[in-house]
């Protein structure tokens, strides 16, 4: 789905978490920053890959790694996701799609059957001078952080 590799820099940007506070990539620059992109708050898919990330916060955090999470959802989704499942990390409301697009993880999906648009579910790994070094696509919900790590 997305055009993005390896080696290339990380499209910049600037979103509103679920707190209102605004996120720019410049924000991370000298630290390790893993962009999850997830379709939908409180589902079940969602819900799984934001906790494994959560109950494995500590181990980011000793690696020197940020974590931001992405969906189309409004503040107020983000906001009742984050609370409800205790994520230590930001979650930023990209309703106008900007992060999404610019990361290219906007597309045609298919659920049961039927065709729509949507968000792939993918993480990206930013190393500390803005360059891509890991793209995963075949994201595994339960045991993302084992992917990252």
């Amino acid at each position: 789905m997305t055009t993005l590799q390896e080696g290339d820099n990380a499209p910049d940007f600037s979103v509103q978490d679920q707190d209102g506070k605004i996120h720019q990539l410049k924000d991370y620059k000298g630290k390790k920053l893993v962009v999850f992109f997830y379709p939908k708050a409180s589902t079940p898919g969602c819900t799984a890959e934001a906790c494994n990330l959560r109950d494995n916060w500590e181990t980011f955090q000793k690696e020197g790694y940020d974590i931001l999470g992405v969906s189309a959802d409004t503040p107020k989704r983000q906001q009742n996701f984050k609370n409800k499942h205790e994520l230590p990390f930001p979650l930023l409301a990209d309703e106008e799609k900007e992060v999404i697009n610019a990361f290219g993880v906007w597309g045609p999906k298919k659920f049961m059957g039927k065709e729509y648009e949507g968000i792939h579910r993918t993480t990206f790994v930013i190393d500390e001078n803005g360059k891509i070094s890991n793209v995963i696509s075949k994201v595994k919900t339960k045991a993302h952080a084992e992917q990252i790590l």
